[in-house]
Formats: C-alpha cells, structure tokens, sequence
C-alpha cells in the first residue's frame, strides 16, 4: 500500500505496526459502491484506513443541499472527528467497492506507543489546516480559483505523477467537483473547458483527468479570472 502524504503515511504505518504487535485490533470490512461507511449522527468511535477503494465524506445544508467535504484513497485514514465527538458530524459513503481496516479511538489512545500518539496528533493537527485552508479558499478566492486550487491538491493526492503531469485514473464527475468547490455542475464545465483551452488541464482518450500542476499554479498566478461565483 503507497500512502499519498508524509501525514497519512505516519498515522497509517503506525495503525499497521501496532496491528501487528496485537495492541490494536482493527476489523476488515468491505463496503459496496455507494454504500454507506457511516452515517450524519451516528455513534461511531472509530477511525478508518482505506486499504483499496475510494471514500467521500459529505454532509448537508439546512436546506438539503449536499456539500462534498474530502475524497480518501487507499493510504488515507479518515474518521478523526469521532476522536472528539460521540456522533458523526458527517456522512462517509464508498465511490467504489471498498476496503477499510476499522479501529477502535480508544484503542489508539491506550495504545503506550508514543509513535503511534505522536502519528495520531500530527494527523489531527494536520486535518485541522486543511479545513482552515478551506474556509479561507472559500472566504478570499472565486470559485475557478477554487476549482484550480482542488485539482491541484487532487492531482497531488491521487495523481499517477510524471514530472510535472498528474494523471487522475479514479472517476471524480463534475457534479462532485461542483459540491466540493461549492458552486454548479455547469461553473464546473464551463472552468474546465478554460483551463483545457489553456492547456493546463484536458481529458485523455480513456476520460482521465490530466493535470498539468505547474501550468496550471502559473495560470493563476498570470491571469485575469474572473469572478465566477
């Protein structure tokens, strides 16, 4: 298994050591396409690493609309709200089949390895500046800036890296793009047909998503976008 970030690394190696020196227990479980991980408001004290496969966590607006909070592939671990919060603040649902190591918080916490506590905050801490970053994308940029900054940090993630290229192989439609950027499917197209006249993005013959990740910081930086909100 090849994790995606030093962050997830760290926590998913640690859960994996500890697993095999039998202080921690984790389950394996397997969840359809589509299928629910967990759900809003349910009791759930657990952590989740994905072994194969692919999760979205989302929730909903008062009024009902859905809100695409992260995406987690194999190497990440996802669930930390559950180290504070007796209920699920958000709803985890598999993009396609897909396999989940399942601990216990408190295992982690009783757990004397300090490594495996060191990896635990670093996670969380970790967790916590990206949702600033979030916020803050949502606050001071328009939403193709947003859309830019995603595929940028999605073409990091799960990118098939070469030099500078990064080829996403994993199905993210343009509506979950839209709910993640929080704007509409058609602002959605509508960006991604600019950056593909650009040359900063396009779609290969297989309909994979190709980012060019320094064309496209470079395209931001250089260009007049407009407010698209």
């Amino acid at each position: 298994m090849e994790p995606f970030c030093s962050t997830e690394r760290s926590l998913a190696q640690a859960i994996q050591d500890a697993a095999r020196r039998g202080t921690i227990r984790g389950t394996w479980v397997q969840v359809g396409r589509r299928e629910h991980v967990y759900n809003l408001g349910q009791p759930d004290a657990h952590l989740y690493l994905v072994e194969s496969g692919q999760v979205k966590t989302l929730t909903h607006t008062r009024d009902g609309k859905q809100c695409l909070l992260s995406i987690h592939g194999p190497g990440d671990v996802f669930g930390e709200p559950g180290v504070l919060a007796a209920d699920r603040t958000e709803t985890a649902q598999a993009m396609q089949v897909t396999a989940l190591l399942k601990v216990r918080v408190a295992q982690l916490l009783s757990d004397c390895d300090p490594q495996v506590h060191e990896a635990l905050i670093k996670h969380m801490a970790n967790r916590l500046l990206e949702q600033q970053q979030v916020i803050a994308n949502l606050v001071t940029m328009d939403s193709e800036h947003r859309l830019a900054a995603l595929l940028v940090n999605l073409g990091n993630k799960f990118g098939k890296r070469r030099d500078q290229t990064a080829l996403i192989r994993d199905r993210i439609t343009q509506e979950e793009l839209a709910e993640m950027v929080g704007t509409t499917r058609s602002r959605v197209g509508y960006f991604l047909k600019r950056f593909s006249v650009a040359g900063v993005v396009h779609r290969t013959e297989d309909a994979h998503l190709c980012i060019h990740l320094t064309e496209l910081a470079d395209y931001l930086e250089n260009s007049s976008l407009s407010a698209g909100l």
